[in-house]
């Protein structure tokens, strides 16, 4: 298959590079700066990459036509004001343009969202969900909550805190029940997500580790495969 894989120079998107690779299909990667993409020597002659701004439609044009899947691992941590408005455009971009392609399936990974009490950060993600459901393709969305691994922002932040600091006063939120899944899991989700007969498409899906906890004891976790 020719994937369309955008957010390919982060934490999700780099570990799903190979394994796409590794299947046989052929890839192209979306960075905003191709100066700072440098995939491993054994993946640059199997892989295209193409420079792409989701809030500059002027890049838009480097998007190949005939791609049958795509990836949609865009998220925003910025701490801009308006940062809820990028996403909503940088989705609303993405849709128009995959709206001109033969894409038939596009695959998005989001966050756990309850129906009530949303912080901005999720309450936007939610609303990119239903921007991109108004598309010409199917559309599956992966919900997860904390995903553990190596490198993953909100777990190297949690961890740094329990390890270096003996006592602390917390807030009452790390006392919230989480169930947080393996990036590894994760990764699979994705790969057998994407145009697979058998997973229905224009629905969208819990993924979930084994184990429950708060966020407070999630370094504990670590040893465990999920």
């Amino acid at each position: 298959m020719r994937i369309l894989l955008t957010g390919a120079t982060g934490y999700i998107g780099k570990r799903l590079l190979p394994v796409l690779v590794e299947m046989g299909h052929e890839v192209i990667c979306c960075v905003r700066d191709l100066k700072r993409f440098n995939p491993p020597e054994s993946l640059k002659s199997k892989i295209k990459t193409i420079q792409l701004d989701l809030l500059d439609k002027s890049t838009m044009k480097n998007i190949p036509e005939n791609i049958d899947g795509a990836y949609y691992l865009v998220h925003s941590m910025s701490s801009s004001k308006n940062y809820e408005q990028l996403e909503l455009e940088s989705a609303l971009n993405f849709k128009e343009v995959m709206n001109t392609t033969s894409v038939k399936h596009v695959v998005y990974l989001s966050g756990i969202i309850n129906s009530e009490g949303l912080s901005k950060h999720l309450s936007s993600r939610k609303n990119v969900e239903e921007e991109l459901s108004n598309g010409n393709y199917a559309l599956t969305t992966l919900r997860a909550g904390i995903i553990i691994g190596s490198g993953s922002a909100s777990f190297e932040i949690i961890r740094d805190l329990v390890e270096k600091l003996p006592l602390m006063i917390t807030p009452k939120w790390l006392e919230t029940k989480c169930q947080p899944i393996g990036v590894t899991d994760v990764v699979q989700f994705l790969v057998k997500t994407l145009l697979n007969a058998q997973v229905p498409t224009g629905l969208l899906y819990l993924i979930l580790g084994q184990f429950s906890s708060c966020f407070v004891l999630l370094p504990n976790l670590s040893s465990f495969t999920i």
